[in-house]
């Protein structure tokens, strides 16, 4: 018998390659990987702290690359267990949570550290450093208080507590989703109740239903397929049964009731926060996120949103009233109930601008909207996107493209998964793979994620197709991805989206949904999946004349979440239920069903960065739309104002506080005329 020890395969998620190995990452690989990682970081840690007179190159830049390493083994598990989900992963995924949230706190709490950062800061001027190496050091001085470094012993083990706790009933917050969403369809068995859905909706269903060995139409409890039934679907009781579906998902309530409840798991993380503020010193929760956004107080923040509301609410008013009037008189409908609105909407505004989401759809090929996004920002920047041979991915619809620049010099590369699927978390979403990091081996190029849950394409051999919601989805997310991609600092931590301010960090993706609206640039985007005809002017006419339809009935909506967030964070030991019906009661126009339980699947909040940030929407749209306002004095494609948007927002990063960065765009401060204007409101 041979003593020669077989050969183990190298761990995919400690490899050194280009990009990450996804189709090769298995759940047995993330625990050694991980527990490598933390434990050389702390040994080279110790190394670094035994040094005297540290300097930037002693001590930041061997930090900015630990961290780098480590992020790089640790996204590509937390992009799998969102896109891909399965048991084991899932295991994997929440056995490693309490270890990185430990580490994370430990180092936020390490007095040494803390004492050589306040030393490099103290010194930045003798040390020559740039302003983005002092936007590193303030941020992190920043939080290391807002990880308890100040704190004595017993609280910091007690906050240590609360980060770990926090981390894993954030993940098992969003596993309910995504269980509860996998567990339930909507089952069809006669065609008849299929009138008015769309055909492409209607495909897919009988293609879920016989890859199951069963007969007639299975809906899955996904966007597409419940926009696709909220929307069209003439059978008022499918509609019903898809919308208490929708708003039940995770809770008490619904066909799925009490088997994924998120009830506990709310109390606990509020409990939680509250603990953590107080810990902190400040008076709640909403103190603690405000801490590190543009906004100065939660006094602010409301001021703010109530300002928007008292301009907003009169007109959702009215809109509800017209809506409720049409649905009455054309539609045989007595009460327009919640799970009506969408249907009875889409019937008005055919009837008024004789406009159908369904109509425009054709037109927008999934390819053609792409090429037509990639054109604009070859447009505006001067950047080139090509695709390049994806391999090693996680679905064989995954897709990668390369950016360079107007110099031909390589900016970075996106990974794009845009289709539903099931065990894939809804909605649509940018992440990072890579950060922008000059080291001494040479450039690290930053790499993104941008998913979406588009409607696949049909067995017909037909294209996916898009509405114009799901364009303005992808233009929102590939903001996000340039903001990531075409940044110009070489320190990770405020390279691309990091160290962007929460409330400033949709500045990019909602600036450039704005070019969906604009006729020449819709002709790009278009082209009939029949015909190859691109949009009409008769129908881009009607689209421009409906942009406002219902925008009250939006903007409310948005209120109605921000104001719940800041006051659920706000008060301490705040009701969940009570706040949200007291928050409604003041903001929300159409009325919400008792079974309604929106806050339970909010994972905003409660599973992502968003808590006590949700404002951060409507905050950075008014940004957003007052930086879109200079194109629409320059020309909407001039060259010089695209420059000047790309050299002092997307490039700089969070290497500088965003006000600053919007005035050097700008030449003043953001108000909001032109948010207003945007949404019909001006007047």
């Amino acid at each position: 018998m041979s003593n020669t020890r077989k050969q183990q395969p190298a761990n995919p998620l400690l490899a050194d390659s280009d990009l990450p190995l996804f189709d090769a990452i298995q759940a047995e690989h993330v625990s050694p990987a991980i527990d490598q990682l933390l434990a050389d970081n702390r040994a080279r840690l110790s190394e670094l702290l035994t040094q005297e007179n540290l300097d930037w190159d002693g001590l930041m830049q061997p930090l900015e690359a630990m961290d780098d390493q480590l992020n790089q083994a640790w996204s590509p598990v937390v992009h799998l267990n969102a896109v891909v989900n399965s048991p084991a992963l899932r295991d994997a995924y929440n056995e490693n949570i309490p270890k990185l949230s430990d580490y994370e706190t430990e180092m936020g709490q390490n007095r040494q550290l803390f004492d050589a950062f306040r030393s490099l800061a103290d010194r930045q001027d003798e040390l020559g450093l740039d302003a983005a190496q002092r936007k590193v050091l303030a941020d992190e001085l920043r939080d290391f208080r807002l990880s308890g470094v100040d704190l004595p012993e017993d609280k910091q083990a007690r906050f240590k507590e609360i980060q770990q706790q926090l981390s894993s009933l954030q993940a098992k917050f969003e596993e309910n989703l995504i269980d509860a969403a996998a567990a339930w369809h909507l089952k069809v068995t006669e065609e008849r109740q299929l009138a008015g859905i769309p055909d492409d909706a209607i495909a897919r269903a009988r293609g879920i239903a016989q890859e199951g060995g069963h007969d007639g139409w299975w809906f899955a409890l996904d966007f597409p397929h419940y926009h696709a039934i909220a929307t069209h679907a003439e059978n008022e009781e499918l509609r019903r049964a898809m919308y208490e579906a929708w708003v039940t998902r995770g809770s008490d309530q619904g066909p799925t009731a009490g088997t994924y409840d998120n009830s506990d798991i709310m109390r606990e993380i509020l409990a939680l926060r509250q603990e953590e503020a107080g810990l902190l010193g400040y008076d709640n929760f909403a103190e603690v996120s405000l801490a590190s956004k543009m906004a100065d107080s939660t006094e602010e923040v409301e001021t703010f949103l109530l300002r928007l509301l008292e301009r907003v609410k009169p007109r959702a008013e009215q809109e509800f009233a017209a809506l409720c009037d049409f649905a009455r008189d054309e539609l045989g409908m007595k009460t327009v109930n919640a799970w009506d609105t969408g249907f009875a909407s889409e019937r008005l505004r055919k009837a008024r601008y004789d406009l159908s989401q369904q109509e425009l759809k054709p037109y927008f090929p999934l390819q053609k909207a792409i090429d037509g996004l990639f054109w604009l920002v070859g447009e505006l920047y001067g950047f080139s996107v090509k695709e390049t041979a994806a391999s090693h991915t996680w679905h064989p619809d995954v897709r990668l493209f390369e950016i360079t620049d107007a110099n031909g010099e390589h900016r970075g590369r996106l990974y794009m998964d845009l289709f539903a699927r099931p065990q894939k978390r809804s909605g649509a979403w940018m992440d990072e793979v890579k950060n922008r990091f000059r080291k001494s081996s040479g450039l690290q190029h930053p790499v993104a994620h941008l998913v979406c849950n588009f409607s696949p394409p049909g067995k017909d051999g037909k294209p996916a197709t898009l509405t114009h919601d799901d364009v303005q989805t992808l233009f929102h997310e590939f903001g996000h991805c340039l903001h990531h991609l075409s940044t110009q600092v070489d320190y990770p931590s405020v390279a691309g989206i990091n160290g962007v301010a929460w409330d400033a960090v949709e500045l990019p993706s909602q600036f450039h949904e704005n070019f969906c609206w604009d006729r020449d640039i819709l002709k790009r985007l278009t082209a009939h999946v029949d015909s190859g005809e691109s949009l009409p002017d008769v129908l881009i006419d009607r689209m421009l004349a409906a942009r406002h339809f219902n925008a009250g009935l939006f903007l409310v909506r948005q209120l109605e979440f921000a104001l719940f967030d800041l006051r659920l964070h706000r008060q301490p030991g705040a009701d969940v239920g009570a706040t949200l019906a007291a928050t409604r009661q003041e903001v929300a126009v159409v009325p919400a069903p008792a079974f309604n339980r929106f806050a339970h699947g909010f994972s905003h909040i409660f599973a992502g960065g968003y808590a006590a940030g949700y404002y951060s929407y409507l905050w950075a749209e008014v940004m957003s739309s007052d930086a879109f306002g200079a194109f629409e004095e320059a020309g909407l494609l001039d060259k010089a104002t695209g420059r000047r948007f790309l050299n002092c927002i997307l490039e700089k990063g969070g290497s500088a506080e965003p006000g600053e960065l919007f005035v050097a765009f700008r030449g003043r401060a953001a108000n909001e005329d032109a948010f207003l204007r945007h949404h019909g409101m001006d007047k």
